[in-house]
């Protein structure tokens, strides 16, 4: 849809030819903008809620900063994965106020979303932290209110069972672990809120890099446990943003 067809469709609504709902419904479809090494997905905020999030591992720094810089042409709010220090500062040097959240890896601009819900965010051990507060981060600024209670694996069940209160009182629940990802079964046990497993690399050589927590993660028989890849935080984060927005 081009520029001149846009005008029509507006035009059109303002005439009463075309619904209001139904140019939101056009105007969702719009191209993308191709920056010749990235296709920018500028319109995704209109169909998904929030915009496209730049995943900052394998791009060069200039590459990163033409893609914010177009991006925050659209947008007041823009969040930057798996970004480093050095990331940090190419985005800072364009925008003042980002804000680096270095346990998670994350670069963000803005405020986010509106508060949609309550998520937990819940780790076996004290390795897993840096994976769950890419799922923390993710969540909060997709307009969350996020809790977080780290380090009560399955080694010392005590510490889950006595915390029941803050499992109840979210809405959704986030259980990043590793070795043999144990965490999410029980979690998913002791409570009737959706469970997002987040397997991690975490381990000894048979865990083989987080796939043994994956697949006791799938394996899982306790009910409304999903699953997401290992290490995979941001997935998890965006998954339980997804949820609250829906209930």
């Amino acid at each position: 849809m081009d520029i001149a067809k846009i005008k029509k469709l507006l035009k059109d609504v303002k005439s009463g030819k075309v619904a209001l709902e139904e140019a939101y419904s056009r105007l969702k479809r719009l191209p993308f903008e191709d920056i010749g090494f990235a296709k920018l997905d500028t319109h995704r905020a209109m169909r998904k809620g929030f915009p496209e999030v730049i995943y900052c591992q394998g791009k060069s720094i200039s590459q990163i900063k033409e893609i914010f810089k177009r991006l925050s042409a659209n947008h007041s709010d823009i969040m930057a994965t798996r970004a480093d220090d050095k990331v940090f500062k190419a985005i800072r040097s364009i925008k003042p106020s980002a804000k680096y959240h270095d346990k998670a890896r994350i670069v963000t601009i803005g405020q986010g979303g509106k508060l949609k819900g309550k998520v937990l965010v819940i780790t076996a051990g004290t390795a897993d932290i840096p994976v769950a507060e890419e799922a923390a981060v993710t969540a909060g600024f997709l307009g969350n209110s996020v809790s977080r209670l780290y380090d009560v694996g399955v080694a010392g069940l005590h510490r889950i069972i006595g915390s029941m209160d803050e499992l109840n009182r979210s809405d959704v629940i986030i259980v990043a672990a590793g070795m043999e990802g144990a965490l999410a079964s029980v979690v998913g046990g002791l409570t009737d809120k959706p469970v997002i497993a987040v397997p991690t690399s975490i381990g000894y050589g048979a865990s083989f890099k987080g796939l043994a927590a994956l697949l006791s993660m799938l394996n899982s028989c306790a009910p409304g446990v999903a699953v997401v890849n290992i290490d995979n935080g941001f997935g998890a984060g965006v998954m339980a943003a997804v949820i609250n927005k829906n209930k």
